[in-house]
Protein backbone atom coordinates (compact mmCIF):
# COMPACT_ATOMS: atom_id res chain seq x y z
CA UNK A 1 0.00 0.00 0.00
CA UNK A 2 1.34 3.28 -1.21
CA UNK A 3 1.76 6.37 1.28
CA UNK A 4 -1.21 8.73 1.04
CA UNK A 5 1.10 12.23 0.32
CA UNK A 6 -1.55 14.04 1.79
CA UNK A 7 -2.49 12.51 4.46
CA UNK A 8 0.90 11.98 5.50
CA UNK A 9 1.25 15.73 5.69
CA UNK A 10 -1.11 16.64 7.62
CA UNK A 11 -0.63 13.68 10.30
CA UNK A 12 2.86 15.91 9.80
CA UNK A 13 1.26 19.16 10.91
CA UNK A 14 -0.66 17.64 13.81
CA UNK A 15 2.72 15.62 15.07
CA UNK A 16 4.65 18.95 14.85
CA UNK A 17 2.18 21.13 16.76
CA UNK A 18 1.55 18.17 19.79
CA UNK A 19 5.29 17.98 20.07
CA UNK A 20 5.88 21.87 19.90
CA UNK A 21 3.30 22.37 22.69
CA UNK A 22 4.39 19.45 24.94
CA UNK A 23 7.91 20.69 24.96
CA UNK A 24 6.94 24.23 25.48
CA UNK A 25 4.59 23.51 28.30
CA UNK A 26 7.66 21.11 29.67
CA UNK A 27 10.19 23.76 29.73
CA UNK A 28 7.95 25.50 31.34
CA UNK A 29 7.45 23.37 34.17
CA UNK A 30 3.27 23.92 34.22
CA UNK A 31 2.47 19.91 33.64
CA UNK A 32 3.94 17.26 36.01
CA UNK A 33 7.16 15.95 35.36
CA UNK A 34 6.23 12.25 35.33
CA UNK A 35 2.95 10.40 35.81
CA UNK A 36 2.80 6.83 37.33
CA UNK A 37 -0.78 5.53 35.71
CA UNK A 38 -0.99 1.92 36.11
CA UNK A 39 -0.58 0.29 32.44
CA UNK A 40 -4.07 -1.08 32.26
CA UNK A 41 -6.03 2.08 33.35
CA UNK A 42 -3.35 3.85 30.54
CA UNK A 43 -4.19 1.26 27.63
CA UNK A 44 -7.91 1.83 28.30
CA UNK A 45 -7.47 5.54 28.38
CA UNK A 46 -5.29 5.24 24.67
CA UNK A 47 -7.68 2.94 23.69
CA UNK A 48 -5.05 0.75 22.33
CA UNK A 49 -7.03 -2.26 21.77
CA UNK A 50 -9.42 -0.90 20.15
CA UNK A 51 -7.00 0.89 17.59
CA UNK A 52 -5.33 -2.63 17.43
CA UNK A 53 -8.50 -4.48 16.48
CA UNK A 54 -10.08 -1.94 14.10
CA UNK A 55 -7.54 0.45 12.62
CA UNK A 56 -8.84 3.21 11.02
CA UNK A 57 -6.98 5.93 12.97
CA UNK A 58 -7.27 9.47 11.02
CA UNK A 59 -5.13 12.36 11.37
CA UNK A 60 -7.74 13.56 14.15
CA UNK A 61 -7.90 10.46 15.87
CA UNK A 62 -3.90 10.48 15.96
CA UNK A 63 -4.21 14.38 17.38
CA UNK A 64 -6.58 12.89 20.50
CA UNK A 65 -4.23 9.96 20.78
CA UNK A 66 -0.54 11.94 20.80
CA UNK A 67 -2.07 13.94 23.27
CA UNK A 68 -2.67 11.71 25.88
CA UNK A 69 0.46 9.63 25.07
CA UNK A 70 2.68 12.58 25.63
CA UNK A 71 1.10 13.61 28.47
CA UNK A 72 1.19 10.65 29.85
CA UNK A 73 5.54 10.01 29.66
CA UNK A 74 7.96 11.62 31.30
CA UNK A 75 8.82 15.22 30.34
CA UNK A 76 12.60 15.28 30.02
CA UNK A 77 12.86 19.11 29.00
CA UNK A 78 11.01 19.36 32.30
CA UNK A 79 13.38 21.57 34.79
CA UNK A 80 12.24 19.11 37.34
CA UNK A 81 13.46 15.97 35.69
CA UNK A 82 16.25 15.11 37.81
CA UNK A 83 16.00 11.41 37.23
CA UNK A 84 18.08 9.20 34.76
CA UNK A 85 20.72 10.05 32.57
CA UNK A 86 18.75 10.34 29.54
CA UNK A 87 18.75 13.49 27.14
CA UNK A 88 16.48 16.35 26.65
CA UNK A 89 16.97 16.30 23.02
CA UNK A 90 17.40 19.24 21.10
CA UNK A 91 15.43 19.59 18.38
CA UNK A 92 17.77 18.81 15.26
CA UNK A 93 17.60 15.29 16.56
CA UNK A 94 14.50 15.13 16.43
CA UNK A 95 14.26 16.27 12.83
CA UNK A 96 16.84 13.55 12.23
CA UNK A 97 14.75 10.63 13.83
CA UNK A 98 11.82 12.30 11.67
CA UNK A 99 14.02 11.91 8.54
CA UNK A 100 15.06 8.37 9.20
CA UNK A 101 11.29 7.50 10.03
CA UNK A 102 10.63 8.18 5.86
CA UNK A 103 14.31 7.73 4.42
CA UNK A 104 14.84 4.32 6.52
CA UNK A 105 18.60 3.53 5.14
CA UNK A 106 20.11 0.73 7.31
CA UNK A 107 23.51 2.05 6.59
CA UNK A 108 25.66 -0.21 7.84
CA UNK A 109 26.33 -1.91 4.16
CA UNK A 110 27.25 1.79 2.33
CA UNK A 111 25.39 0.82 -0.54
CA UNK A 112 21.74 0.83 1.09
CA UNK A 113 23.06 4.35 3.07
CA UNK A 114 25.29 6.05 1.32
CA UNK A 115 24.63 9.51 2.55
CA UNK A 116 23.74 8.39 6.25
CA UNK A 117 27.28 5.92 6.45
CA UNK A 118 29.07 8.82 4.79
CA UNK A 119 27.75 11.13 7.73
CA UNK A 120 28.81 8.88 10.33
CA UNK A 121 32.45 8.62 9.03
CA UNK A 122 32.96 12.36 9.39
CA UNK A 123 31.10 12.02 13.36
CA UNK A 124 33.43 9.31 13.98
CA UNK A 125 36.73 11.33 12.24
CA UNK A 126 35.78 14.27 14.21
CA UNK A 127 35.17 11.88 17.90
CA UNK A 128 38.41 10.18 17.23
CA UNK A 129 39.88 13.74 16.98
CA UNK A 130 38.65 14.61 20.26
CA UNK A 131 39.56 11.33 21.98
CA UNK A 132 43.60 12.16 20.80
CA UNK A 133 42.97 8.68 18.57
CA UNK A 134 43.50 11.24 15.26
CA UNK A 135 43.72 9.28 11.77
CA UNK A 136 45.34 6.30 13.61
CA UNK A 137 42.03 5.31 15.09
CA UNK A 138 38.30 3.34 14.39
CA UNK A 139 35.10 3.46 15.06
CA UNK A 140 31.52 3.00 14.87
CA UNK A 141 27.77 4.00 16.18
CA UNK A 142 25.77 1.76 18.32
CA UNK A 143 22.87 1.56 19.76
CA UNK A 144 22.82 2.42 22.99
CA UNK A 145 25.99 2.50 25.74
CA UNK A 146 25.93 -1.16 26.97
CA UNK A 147 25.82 -2.16 23.08
CA UNK A 148 29.12 0.12 22.95
CA UNK A 149 30.44 -1.95 25.57
CA UNK A 150 30.12 -5.21 24.33
CA UNK A 151 31.77 -4.18 21.11
CA UNK A 152 34.85 -2.47 22.72
CA UNK A 153 35.32 -5.99 24.65
CA UNK A 154 35.11 -7.98 21.56
CA UNK A 155 38.09 -5.95 20.18
CA UNK A 156 39.66 -6.44 23.87
CA UNK A 157 38.75 -10.55 23.51
CA UNK A 158 40.22 -10.66 19.75
CA UNK A 159 43.17 -8.79 20.93
CA UNK A 160 43.95 -11.30 23.97
CA UNK A 161 42.58 -14.29 22.63
CA UNK A 162 42.31 -13.60 18.33
CA UNK A 163 41.42 -17.36 18.63
CA UNK A 164 38.34 -16.72 20.16
CA UNK A 165 36.20 -16.25 17.81
CA UNK A 166 36.20 -19.95 16.14
CA UNK A 167 38.00 -21.69 19.18
CA UNK A 168 35.99 -20.63 22.06
CA UNK A 169 37.06 -18.53 24.75
CA UNK A 170 40.00 -19.09 26.93
CA UNK A 171 39.46 -20.11 30.49
CA UNK A 172 41.97 -17.79 31.84
CA UNK A 173 40.50 -14.80 30.73
CA UNK A 174 39.38 -12.09 33.55
CA UNK A 175 37.88 -8.41 33.40
CA UNK A 176 39.45 -5.90 35.80
CA UNK A 177 36.75 -3.11 36.64
CA UNK A 178 35.87 -1.30 40.10
CA UNK A 179 32.56 -2.06 41.75
CA UNK A 180 31.10 1.57 40.51
CA UNK A 181 31.19 0.21 37.12
CA UNK A 182 28.11 0.11 34.75
CA UNK A 183 25.95 -3.32 35.24
CA UNK A 184 26.48 -3.66 31.18
CA UNK A 185 30.70 -4.69 31.61
CA UNK A 186 29.42 -7.69 33.84
CA UNK A 187 26.76 -8.33 31.28
CA UNK A 188 29.09 -7.76 28.17
CA UNK A 189 31.11 -11.00 30.28
CA UNK A 190 28.67 -13.10 30.71
CA UNK A 191 27.84 -12.89 26.89
CA UNK A 192 31.42 -12.71 25.65
CA UNK A 193 31.24 -16.69 27.27
CA UNK A 194 33.69 -14.90 30.31
CA UNK A 195 31.37 -15.50 32.96
CA UNK A 196 30.86 -13.42 35.79
CA UNK A 197 33.05 -14.87 37.94
CA UNK A 198 36.01 -13.72 35.28
CA UNK A 199 34.93 -9.92 36.39
CA UNK A 200 37.67 -9.09 39.49
CA UNK A 201 37.33 -5.99 41.19
CA UNK A 202 39.58 -3.07 41.62
CA UNK A 203 40.41 -1.38 44.84
CA UNK A 204 38.32 1.94 44.97
CA UNK A 205 38.68 4.30 47.62
CA UNK A 206 35.54 5.44 49.88
CA UNK A 207 34.00 7.18 46.65
CA UNK A 208 34.57 3.99 44.15
CA UNK A 209 37.21 5.48 42.21
CA UNK A 210 39.81 3.25 41.10
CA UNK A 211 43.04 3.14 43.48
CA UNK A 212 46.27 3.75 41.39
CA UNK A 213 48.74 3.01 43.94
CA UNK A 214 47.11 -0.34 44.15
CA UNK A 215 46.91 -1.35 40.57
CA UNK A 216 50.04 -3.59 40.66
CA UNK A 217 48.02 -5.60 43.24
CA UNK A 218 45.07 -6.54 41.46
CA UNK A 219 47.12 -7.39 38.68
CA UNK A 220 49.36 -9.93 40.89
CA UNK A 221 45.92 -11.25 42.84
CA UNK A 222 44.61 -11.88 38.77
CA UNK A 223 47.75 -13.87 38.02
CA UNK A 224 47.87 -16.16 41.41
CA UNK A 225 44.81 -16.87 40.66
CA UNK A 226 45.58 -18.13 37.21
CA UNK A 227 43.70 -15.74 34.84
CA UNK A 228 45.71 -12.76 32.60
CA UNK A 229 43.69 -9.61 32.06
CA UNK A 230 41.66 -9.53 29.00
CA UNK A 231 40.99 -5.14 29.81
CA UNK A 232 40.97 -3.16 32.63
CA UNK A 233 37.84 -0.87 32.45
CA UNK A 234 37.82 2.76 33.99
CA UNK A 235 34.75 5.40 34.72
CA UNK A 236 34.71 8.33 33.19
CA UNK A 237 32.85 9.13 35.19
CA UNK A 238 30.63 6.51 37.23
CA UNK A 239 27.22 6.52 36.42
CA UNK A 240 26.16 6.25 40.48
CA UNK A 241 28.52 9.33 41.06
CA UNK A 242 29.28 10.54 38.09
CA UNK A 243 33.34 10.91 39.34
CA UNK A 244 36.03 10.20 36.83
CA UNK A 245 39.17 7.48 37.48
CA UNK A 246 42.38 9.10 37.29
CA UNK A 247 42.55 8.17 33.61
CA UNK A 248 46.32 9.13 33.15
CA UNK A 249 47.21 6.90 36.06
CA UNK A 250 45.66 3.67 35.01
CA UNK A 251 46.52 4.56 31.01
CA UNK A 252 50.48 4.47 32.25
CA UNK A 253 49.95 1.53 34.15
CA UNK A 254 47.87 -0.24 31.64
CA UNK A 255 50.55 0.83 28.85
CA UNK A 256 53.37 -0.15 31.21
CA UNK A 257 52.11 -3.90 31.88
CA UNK A 258 50.35 -4.59 28.28
CA UNK A 259 47.10 -4.19 29.58
CA UNK A 260 43.79 -3.65 27.44
CA UNK A 261 42.76 -0.09 28.73
CA UNK A 262 39.16 0.24 28.66
CA UNK A 263 37.01 3.54 29.48
CA UNK A 264 33.37 4.12 29.76
CA UNK A 265 32.61 7.52 29.18
CA UNK A 266 29.17 6.88 27.81
CA UNK A 267 28.21 9.78 30.11
CA UNK A 268 30.96 12.20 30.80
CA UNK A 269 33.00 11.73 27.53
CA UNK A 270 31.20 15.07 26.03
CA UNK A 271 33.52 16.98 28.88
CA UNK A 272 35.86 17.09 25.83
CA UNK A 273 33.88 19.71 24.67
CA UNK A 274 33.86 22.29 27.94
CA UNK A 275 36.99 24.07 27.97
CA UNK A 276 36.43 24.03 32.24
CA UNK A 277 36.09 20.23 32.03
CA UNK A 278 37.80 18.37 29.43
CA UNK A 279 41.20 18.32 32.71
CA UNK A 280 38.92 15.40 33.82
CA UNK A 281 39.99 13.51 30.54
CA UNK A 282 43.43 13.88 31.05
CA UNK A 283 44.99 10.80 29.83
CA UNK A 284 41.99 9.36 27.99
CA UNK A 285 44.15 9.50 24.70
CA UNK A 286 46.17 6.61 26.34
CA UNK A 287 42.89 4.11 26.25
CA UNK A 288 42.92 1.19 23.55
CA UNK A 289 39.38 1.85 23.62
CA UNK A 290 36.75 4.20 24.75
CA UNK A 291 32.56 4.37 24.80
CA UNK A 292 30.72 7.78 24.13
CA UNK A 293 26.90 8.30 24.25
CA UNK A 294 25.08 11.25 22.26
CA UNK A 295 22.15 10.28 23.88
CA UNK A 296 23.72 11.80 26.72
CA UNK A 297 25.68 15.43 26.67
CA UNK A 298 25.58 15.55 22.73
CA UNK A 299 21.84 15.91 23.52
CA UNK A 300 20.62 13.14 20.58
CA UNK A 301 17.51 11.62 21.16
CA UNK A 302 17.69 7.45 22.14
CA UNK A 303 20.04 5.83 20.71
CA UNK A 304 23.51 6.83 19.58
CA UNK A 305 26.73 5.72 21.01
CA UNK A 306 30.06 5.89 19.74
CA UNK A 307 32.90 2.44 20.48
CA UNK A 308 35.95 4.37 19.91
CA UNK A 309 40.04 2.44 19.35
CA UNK A 310 42.88 3.91 19.08
CA UNK A 311 43.71 1.57 16.54
CA UNK A 312 41.69 1.16 13.55
CA UNK A 313 42.48 -2.63 12.82
CA UNK A 314 41.53 -3.39 17.02
CA UNK A 315 37.85 -2.67 15.59
CA UNK A 316 37.98 -4.46 12.96
CA UNK A 317 39.54 -7.58 14.44
CA UNK A 318 36.05 -7.95 16.64
CA UNK A 319 33.81 -9.66 14.45
CA UNK A 320 33.99 -12.35 11.98
CA UNK A 321 31.24 -13.45 9.79
CA UNK A 322 30.19 -15.14 6.77
CA UNK A 323 26.84 -14.00 4.36
CA UNK A 324 27.23 -14.92 0.88
CA UNK A 325 24.70 -12.11 0.38
CA UNK A 326 26.43 -9.41 2.04
CA UNK A 327 30.20 -9.82 1.91
CA UNK A 328 31.01 -10.37 -1.48
CA UNK A 329 34.23 -8.26 -3.39
CA UNK A 330 35.43 -4.95 -2.37
CA UNK A 331 33.45 -3.70 1.56
CA UNK A 332 36.21 -0.95 1.89
CA UNK A 333 33.06 1.40 2.84
CA UNK A 334 30.86 -0.84 4.77
CA UNK A 335 30.74 -0.50 8.70
CA UNK A 336 28.70 -3.99 9.60
CA UNK A 337 31.72 -5.84 9.95
CA UNK A 338 32.38 -3.53 13.11
CA UNK A 339 28.77 -4.00 14.87
CA UNK A 340 26.37 -6.54 16.22
CA UNK A 341 23.99 -4.57 13.81
CA UNK A 342 23.05 -5.33 10.29
CA UNK A 343 20.20 -3.04 9.96
CA UNK A 344 21.87 0.01 11.45
CA UNK A 345 19.45 3.34 11.99
CA UNK A 346 20.75 6.65 10.90
CA UNK A 347 22.22 7.40 13.99
CA UNK A 348 25.11 9.69 12.31
CA UNK A 349 22.55 12.35 11.49
CA UNK A 350 21.75 12.98 14.97
CA UNK A 351 24.94 13.93 15.89
CA UNK A 352 25.92 15.96 13.28
CA UNK A 353 22.52 17.69 12.84
CA UNK A 354 22.99 18.97 16.73
CA UNK A 355 26.45 19.63 15.77
CA UNK A 356 25.39 21.79 12.61
CA UNK A 357 22.84 23.63 14.56
CA UNK A 358 24.99 24.20 18.06
CA UNK A 359 28.79 23.58 16.86
CA UNK A 360 31.25 22.01 18.97
CA UNK A 361 31.09 25.20 21.16
CA UNK A 362 27.06 25.30 21.82
CA UNK A 363 27.70 21.62 22.94
CA UNK A 364 30.16 22.13 25.40
CA UNK A 365 28.43 25.39 26.43
CA UNK A 366 25.35 23.04 27.33
CA UNK A 367 27.80 20.62 28.96
CA UNK A 368 29.61 23.26 31.18
CA UNK A 369 26.17 24.79 31.92
CA UNK A 370 24.71 21.07 33.34
CA UNK A 371 27.74 20.25 35.31
CA UNK A 372 27.87 24.19 36.58
CA UNK A 373 23.93 24.00 37.83
CA UNK A 374 25.21 20.21 39.55
CA UNK A 375 27.69 22.10 40.96
CA UNK A 376 25.26 24.98 42.57
CA UNK A 377 22.68 22.48 43.78
CA UNK A 378 25.79 20.95 46.17
CA UNK A 379 26.35 24.72 47.52
CA UNK A 380 22.87 24.78 48.26
CA UNK A 381 22.63 21.78 49.81
CA UNK A 382 25.58 22.11 52.03
CA UNK A 383 23.84 25.60 53.26
CA UNK A 384 20.76 24.05 54.77
CA UNK A 385 20.25 21.56 57.80
CA UNK A 386 20.01 17.78 57.47
CA UNK A 387 21.51 17.58 54.41
CA UNK A 388 25.07 15.92 53.78
CA UNK A 389 27.13 15.36 50.32
CA UNK A 390 29.50 12.53 50.45
CA UNK A 391 31.84 14.21 47.52
CA UNK A 392 31.73 17.69 45.98
CA UNK A 393 30.29 16.82 42.01
CA UNK A 394 32.85 16.84 39.22
CA UNK A 395 29.80 16.54 36.64
CA UNK A 396 26.14 17.14 36.51
CA UNK A 397 25.10 14.03 38.83
CA UNK A 398 25.07 14.41 42.44
CA UNK A 399 24.89 11.87 45.61
CA UNK A 400 23.19 13.27 48.67
CA UNK A 401 21.52 12.34 51.98
CA UNK A 402 18.61 14.71 53.84
CA UNK A 403 17.34 13.70 57.76
CA UNK A 404 17.84 10.45 59.45
CA UNK A 405 14.84 8.39 57.23
CA UNK A 406 14.56 6.07 54.65
CA UNK A 407 16.22 8.06 51.48
CA UNK A 408 13.65 5.74 48.77
CA UNK A 409 10.91 6.91 50.52
CA UNK A 410 11.35 10.26 50.22
CA UNK A 411 11.84 10.04 46.15
CA UNK A 412 8.87 8.21 46.24
CA UNK A 413 6.70 10.86 48.04
CA UNK A 414 8.41 13.84 45.66
CA UNK A 415 7.40 11.39 42.72
CA UNK A 416 3.64 10.54 43.96
CA UNK A 417 2.78 13.68 42.23
CA UNK A 418 4.58 14.56 39.67
CA UNK A 419 6.36 17.12 41.50
CA UNK A 420 10.42 15.86 40.96
CA UNK A 421 11.80 12.93 39.02
CA UNK A 422 15.48 11.97 41.23
CA UNK A 423 17.01 8.35 41.51
CA UNK A 424 18.85 7.07 43.88
CA UNK A 425 22.11 5.46 44.21
CA UNK A 426 24.48 3.86 46.78
CA UNK A 427 27.73 5.51 47.99
CA UNK A 428 30.03 3.56 50.23
CA UNK A 429 27.30 0.99 51.03
CA UNK A 430 24.64 3.99 52.23
CA UNK A 431 21.79 4.66 50.16
CA UNK A 432 21.39 7.63 49.18
CA UNK A 433 19.19 10.07 46.85
CA UNK A 434 20.55 11.39 43.08
CA UNK A 435 20.10 14.12 41.09
CA UNK A 436 21.48 14.26 36.86
CA UNK A 437 21.18 17.64 35.39
CA UNK A 438 19.93 16.65 31.96
CA UNK A 439 17.28 19.80 31.23
CA UNK A 440 18.78 23.22 30.15
CA UNK A 441 15.53 24.40 31.92
CA UNK A 442 16.82 23.42 35.55
CA UNK A 443 17.66 26.41 37.45
CA UNK A 444 18.32 28.03 40.99
CA UNK A 445 14.69 28.55 41.56
CA UNK A 446 14.34 24.37 40.27
CA UNK A 447 16.78 23.34 42.92
CA UNK A 448 15.50 26.06 45.93
CA UNK A 449 12.22 24.05 45.27
CA UNK A 450 13.80 21.02 45.22
CA UNK A 451 15.32 21.60 48.66
CA UNK A 452 12.03 22.67 49.95
CA UNK A 453 9.95 19.41 48.98
CA UNK A 454 12.21 17.34 50.82
CA UNK A 455 12.48 19.37 54.05
CA UNK A 456 8.27 19.45 54.15
CA UNK A 457 6.36 17.23 56.63
CA UNK A 458 5.30 14.16 54.66
CA UNK A 459 1.80 15.03 56.03
CA UNK A 460 1.32 17.98 54.18
CA UNK A 461 2.46 16.45 50.64
CA UNK A 462 -0.28 15.63 47.98
CA UNK A 463 -1.35 16.23 44.51
CA UNK A 464 -0.90 19.77 43.33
Amino acid sequence: MMWNVEEFVRAAGVTVDELAAYVDESQRGVAPVIRRTPPRELAGRLGLARWIREGGMTPEGYAEFLRVYLAEGTRLHHPAQLGHQVAAPDFPSALADFVHGAHNNPMAIYEMGASAATVEFEVLRWMLSKAGFGEAGGGVLTHGGSLANLTALLAARASAAPGAWTEGVPGDLALLAPVSSHYSLTRAAAILGLGERAVMSLDVDALGRIDVARLPEALERVRRAGRRPMALVANACATGTGLYDDLRGIGEFCAANGVWFHVDGAHGASALLSEGHRHLLDGIDLADSLIWDAHKMLRTSSLAAAVLTRREGDLDAAFRQRASYLFYGEQGFDLIGRTVECSKAELGLKIFLNLAWRGERGLGEYVASQYATAHRFWELARERPGFECPYEPESNIVCFWYGTGDQVGIRERLMDDGAFHLTSAEVGGVRHLRITVMAPATDDKTLEALLDRITEPETTTGPR
